[in-house]
């Protein structure tokens, strides 16, 4: 059988919310190169002693990839049943990703809050995936 008869038609969209994904992780990874050249902080070093908006910028990219691998795991997980709905938790998840971000290269890190709504996205696609968990073990 192959991958296409498998999966819903729908998880196309799926396929489009990881695509954006990669968009995003660019940008964040490009805006933590062009701050390394502005504020003049050399490979390998991760912070700055003396630039707090260089390491804002850096937190930011870095904090993403800190939580990106679960989150592709549970939204696939939830896309295999749900493709739709998580599609759109995850362009919610995405998109807030660009606001925290925008926040943080502020020099406040309050401001990264500015993407809290992310853990609508965040949660939605863990809540689907306990689901069906709990669909394959006979539960629901």
């Amino acid at each position: 059988m192959e991958i296409l008869e498998l999966l819903p038609s729908s998880f196309g969209y799926v396929i489009f919310t990881y695509f954006y994904s990669w968009i995003m992780l660019t940008y964040l990874g490009v805006k933590v190169g062009a701050a390394r050249k502005k504020y003049d902080v050399k490979y390998p070093t991760m912070y700055s002693d003396k630039e707090q908006v260089f390491n804002c910028i850096q937190r930011a990219h870095q904090n993403t990839l800190e939580v990106y691998p679960q989150w592709l795991v549970f939204q696939t997980i939830a896309a295999l049943v749900y493709p739709t709905y998580a599609a759109v938790l995850g362009a919610i998840w995405v998109t807030s990703r660009f606001s925290y971000a925008w926040g943080y290269y502020t020099g406040d890190p309050a401001k990264r809050m500015k993407g809290a709504y992310g853990y609508i996205g965040y949660f939605g696609v863990i809540i689907l995936s306990i689901a069906v968990a709990l669909q394959l073990l006979g539960v629901l």
